[in-house]
């Protein structure tokens, strides 16, 4: 193509009902084909854009710089008329053609400033990157923008962006895109601190008055002293003795994460399955499970004798690698590729999981898990995680309206 092979129009002004229709109106007269377009409202303010392409099967041997003369003349005239701004340029090569590898980045923050944004899209541009489309997702509880990126190098980009995103105090998601993001997807996540807030193990430790030896173990564990199933073993070791009923009151204490359901409902409306796997109880996860309607559990179980526990547990412990064996075999079970499994957790012992997942969310997570997770989430709201999927704002609350949650 040369140069003045096609023609860019650009239009600007107040929206309202039926400008596209004229202006695609105008066009329709002219031996023209459209090769892209795009159009988008922002503040009330429209912004059309489209390349124009002569088309010489119905007009062969026509002179490409006389038809876009005349284009010109007349969108100028119906410009006047619906007041609004037009601008021409050289369309060749602004058309977006299919790269190697095209890339979703998302970004996330509570307030999102400018300088932080500007940042953000200066990596992208010394990755070599180009920003095709930013469209917002969301404006509360946090201000979300997705970022389509085509070009550049993809390895390149995520390590900058990291490191970009802990200067500025945001959370960025970069995935790949293709027809995966649109596919049948699995999420399963954490329980403690992560669909729940707090240890279950630490409620029922209350109960039992031995909070302060739980929280000891819990503390040698984080130092690597422990390893998961040890530390497990000897913190339900102290609950020996607890009447049963405890757990009954601890199911009443327990408050779902902000977001939680909002997130569940919203998948679930989607198609996704939603699954849980926890290093907590079952007596627990149960409960979440019938009160979410979630399709997966998997969790320990604590051991209970003649109404009391006994401080031992039943059966093969969920243990860090347990938890990522776990999510392959719901993947499995739903019919679902590993590149199509999303996971959420907050703890070292999530890491494997988050690890296999095709998108591992580390959500309010300790400083290890965030720096080998594919992305982090740093606000108390589980629902953000719709937002790096691609889910509106808008979209959560349209289908809301169509058929209430029951909260």
């Amino acid at each position: 193509m040369s140069d003045e092979s096609t023609l860019l129009v650009t239009v600007t002004g107040r929206d309202r009902p039926g400008i596209s229709a004229r202006l695609l109106s105008t066009l329709s007269v002219f031996p023209v084909t459209i090769v892209d377009l795009e159009q988008v409202v922002l503040g009330g303010r429209l912004v059309l854009g489209a390349i124009l392409e002569v088309d010489e099967r119905v007009a062969p041997g026509v002179s490409r710089q006389r038809v876009f003369e005349e284009i010109r003349s007349a969108l100028d005239k119906t410009a006047i008329d619906l007041d609004m701004e037009v601008e021409y340029a050289d369309g060749n090569n602004r058309v977006n053609e299919v790269a190697s590898e095209r890339l979703h980045v998302t970004v996330l923050a509570a307030p999102l400033r400018p300088g932080a944004l500007g940042a953000i899209t200066s990596c992208v541009a010394r990755s070599g990157a180009n920003i095709d489309r930013i469209e917002r997702l969301s404006g509360y509880p946090v201000t979300s923008v997705e970022m389509e990126i085509s070009g550049g190098n993809p390895d390149q980009l995520r390590a900058e962006l990291a490191m970009e995103s802990a200067t500025q105090g945001v959370d960025v998601a970069v995935q790949a895109s293709g027809l995966h993001r649109r596919g049948k997807h699995l999420i399963v996540m954490d329980v403690d601190s992560t669909l729940i807030q707090g240890e279950v193990i630490e409620l029922l430790a209350a109960h039992a008055n031995c909070l302060d030896e739980v929280a000891r173990v819990t503390e040698e564990a984080m130092r690597g002293e422990l390893d998961f199933e040890e530390s497990l073993r000897r913190r339900v070791s102290l609950l020996k003795g607890l009447d049963a009923s405890a757990i009954d009151r601890v199911r009443e204490e327990i408050q779902l994460t902000p977001g939680a359901r909002t997130l569940v409902r919203t998948l679930k409306r989607l198609g996704y399955e939603c699954g849980i796997v926890s290093g907590g109880f079952t007596q627990i996860t149960d409960v979440l499970v019938e009160d979410l309607g979630l399709d997966y559990s998997a969790a320990n179980t604590l051991e209970i004798l003649d109404g009391k526990l006994t401080g031992n547990l039943v059966g093969p412990i969920i243990d860090r690698k347990g938890k990522a064996t776990t999510l392959q075999r719901f993947a499995e079970e739903a019919g679902v590729p590993l590149e199509q499994t999303v996971a959420v957790g907050d703890g070292a012992n999530d890491l494997d999981m988050l690890q296999t997942a095709g998108l591992g969310v580390a959500f309010n997570a300790k400083p290890v898990v965030r720096q080998q997770a594919d992305t982090s989430v740093n606000v108390p709201y589980l629902d953000t995680i719709a937002f790096i999927l691609g889910i509106t704002r808008e979209e959560i609350e349209a289908a809301d309206l169509v058929t209430a949650p029951q909260d």
